[in-house]
């Protein structure tokens, strides 16, 4: 399989004499889903930012959808962002837009211009995420699990390699958060690599994939997610 994400010996942060994580190594490949836990200030969000490029590595090797992180231009930083979308726990949707309108407005902006093709491409996400009969009602009309589902279908519009999650569920009820998992974890299984950032360690048990941690200004990799695991101690 195709590795689509790859640490050596990174360092993370903003400051090369106080890095927030250093020393960081691993590798995501095609159709993997990798959970990535820790406590709160631990650095998981200048991690995401690393491979989003909105922070460079402070040493070591970065590469993100076969862009090198040290040396990427801006000008190249959209064409990253196509290859690589992010789902946030906060939704973001334009709230005076309705779904097909919210959709549209990404397509139209990363350079689609013909309307049977985007069109066609809007009722490919919305069945994907089970949501072909939403696509006029309003953000303000659909549940919260719907409307992260919104979310994920408008991070699918562009076929990327990568998906970040960054606390999918975190503003969500125990059954959307499972409805949530599922669907992650069958996008990894059509060959998207999904990188997900959570604490719901109820759903990481029940939906496996590769499980990191951020601990002591590192990551390390935890190989088993057995009952036995006391994944809430690891993040408190």
């Amino acid at each position: 399989m195709d590795i689509k994400i790859y640490f050596d010996d990174v360092s993370v942060g903003y400051d090369l004499q106080e890095p927030v994580l250093e020393h960081v190594s691993f590798t995501v490949q095609q159709g993997e889903l990798v959970y990535l836990i820790g406590k709160t200030a631990a650095g998981k969000s200048s991690l995401l930012k690393t491979m989003y490029a909105e922070i460079p590595p402070l040493e070591g090797k970065v590469v993100v959808a076969d862009y090198d992180m040290s040396e990427i231009k801006k000008s190249k930083i959209p064409f990253l962002r196509r290859k690589v979308s992010v789902v946030f726990q906060d939704f973001q949707l334009l709230p005076d837009r309705n779904v097909h309108e919210n959709l549209l407005f990404v397509l139209k902006a990363t350079g689609w211009t013909k309307p049977i093709e985007m069109q066609e491409r809007i009722n490919e996400v919305l069945a994907q995420v089970g949501l072909f009969d939403k696509e006029y009602k309003m953000p303000h009309q659909l549940s919260g699990g719907e409307q992260q589902r919104v979310v994920i279908a408008r991070a699918l519009l562009n076929k990327p390699e990568i998906i970040l999650a960054d606390e999918p569920t975190g503003n969500l009820d125990p059954d959307s958060s499972d409805e949530i998992f599922k669907l992650l974890h069958t996008i990894a299984q059509s060959g998207c690599a999904m990188f997900v950032v959570t604490h719901n360690y109820h759903m990481l048990k029940k939906y496996s994939g590769r499980t990191l941690q951020c601990t002591n200004n590192t990551i390390t990799e935890i190989f088993e997610q057995e009952h036995a695991i006391d994944f809430g101690a690891l993040m408190e």
